[in-house]
């Protein structure tokens, strides 16, 4: 039987175990794609406990802690911290087979020095353990980036966000981590939505125009996509149910726009009218700027009525969508590609069996302006475990490059959430070491150590065009 989460934690053969220690193990981390706050890294926040840094704002945890017959008050109310961390305990030695399980333990044990297993029985002790670290200064916000190997981030903003705390963090050489905004323009193309005209005046005060027209709309977001670039940014996200393709004449776009202006509604089918030719503008703009599109779908929000209304949005009611429409897909990627619109992209889906799909249609937009111009992403989410990075790995292997994977991402709130990627690399080293040792693949050194780094680090560092130096 094998120690509880040893040094060789999900590597079961020699070569696995070579390519994570020798190899995996040492590359440094880029974030491409993370929810963490750029406020709280700017001030460099101090965490007093772990219910603090742990469970705040963790919708993967409260998911569990519900499942678990935990009252809300413990969860989202205002349950002491202590008792709160008491409950995540009780959940968390029921969660076997579940990645948090792990993901938990690798933090206690790469942060705080703790090998032992969290339960009801240790929690006082843990508790203990983890508040006297806590309050080291090698325990802030910034220190916990540093110590962890990342290189860069990028966060989660909005258009009409001004980014100070960007700026702060730029223009401060006491910080050497790159901390750049991603693009996330959602509230600005969700026209069904009940307050998107109050958040227009939002962005007509960032871009300092007035919008009235969709031409307007396009005219504010290119202004303020302008201001991001000058700021560092590389990449955008987008979250959408589905990728959808319902093409519409500009005249009729405008009247649609017009038409929620002055009566406060779209009807779905102009919405779906409305958000392709949305998607379409603003990915021809990331041509122009040279930057990636993230297309995260398969997702299906909010699902709990009476919570989204008690607790708002991303706090653990959404669930997988497995509506797909592959033709739509198809035809929104070569729409962009006649009309010289498509920059490089991801395509990520909370479905797990969109993977095939997925690995098979990006095949049709490959080209020579980018290794891996159009990418699988990677395990997300609800996928984000042992069996999702598998099946997904295995499927871009078996229908495309998996060498010119750009692999992992935390996609979190959380300052400890970085042993995700070793949670991965372990995961990957596994996966390829077994091909190895079974004669799928040689045993070359040098080839593997170029894979491995690839996959690890140096793939998103080209892909991106970040200013970071290969390892």
């Amino acid at each position: 039987m094998k120690p509880f989460m040893d040094r060789d934690f999900l590597l079961t053969t020699p070569t696995a175990q070579h390519l994570f220690h020798d190899i995996a193990e040492k590359m440094p981390i880029l974030d491409y794609h993370c929810h963490i706050s750029p406020e709280e890294i700017a001030k460099d926040r101090r965490f007093e406990n772990m219910t603090q840094v742990w469970l705040g704002g963790d919708h993967y945890k409260w998911r569990q802690m519900r499942s678990n017959g935990i009252d809300e008050y413990y969860i989202t109310g205002d349950a002491p911290d202590y008792e709160k961390f008491l409950k995540w305990a009780e959940t968390l030695e029921k969660a076997v087979g579940n990645p948090l399980f792990h993901w938990s333990h690798l933090e206690l044990q790469r942060y705080f020095g703790y090998y032992g297993v969290l339960d009801t029985d240790t929690a006082p002790e843990v508790w203990k353990i983890c508040s006297r670290k806590l309050q080291e200064p090698s325990m802030s916000a910034r220190n916990l980036i540093r110590h962890s190997g990342v290189t860069l981030l990028c966060t989660t903003d909005d258009p009409a966000d001004d980014l100070r705390w960007h700026r702060i963090l730029k223009e401060d050489p006491e910080f050497t981590v790159q901390v750049l905004p991603a693009w996330r323009p959602d509230k600005a193309m969700n026209i069904e939505k009940p307050d998107y005209v109050d958040y227009l005046k939002r962005l007509e005060e960032a871009a300092d125009m007035k919008i009235e027209s969709f031409r307007d709309l396009k005219e504010a977001l290119c202004r303020r996509m302008d201001f991001f670039d000058s700021m560092g940014c590389r990449v955008s996200d987008h979250a959408l149910e589905y990728i959808m393709y319902v093409p519409e004449t500009e005249e009729n776009l405008e009247k649609i726009f017009s038409s929620r202006l002055a009566e406060g509604t779209v009807s779905k089918e102009e919405e779906m009218k409305f958000k392709t030719a949305f998607m379409s503008f603003v990915a021809g703009e990331y041509v122009e700027r040279g930057w990636a599109m993230q297309l995260h779908c398969g997702c299906r929000r909010d699902n709990n009525r009476r919570m989204f209304n008690r607790l708002g949005p991303d706090t653990g009611y959404d669930c997988i969508s497995n509506y797909s429409p592959a033709g739509q897909m198809a035809d929104f990627l070569n729409g962009l590609q006649e009309e010289g619109r498509l920059p490089r992209t991801i395509i990520y889906s909370l479905d797990p069996g969109d993977d095939e799909l997925i690995g098979s249609l990006i095949g049709c937009f490959q080209d020579g302006s980018a290794v891996g111009k159009l990418q699988q992403g990677a395990a997300w989410w609800f996928n984000d475990h042992k069996q999702g990075m598998v099946k997904q790995m295995t499927s871009l292997a078996n229908l495309g490059l998996l060498g010119n994977f750009i692999g992992m991402l935390t996609d979190s709130r959380s300052f400890l959430s970085y042993p995700r990627h070793e949670y991965f690399r372990r995961i990957l080293c596994e996966l390829i070491g077994g091909w190895v040792e079974n004669g799928e693949y040689p045993c070359d050194e040098k080839r593997l150590e170029r894979l491995i780094k690839g996959i690890s680090y140096n793939n998103a560092v080209r892909y991106f065009g970040f200013d970071l130096e290969e390892r």
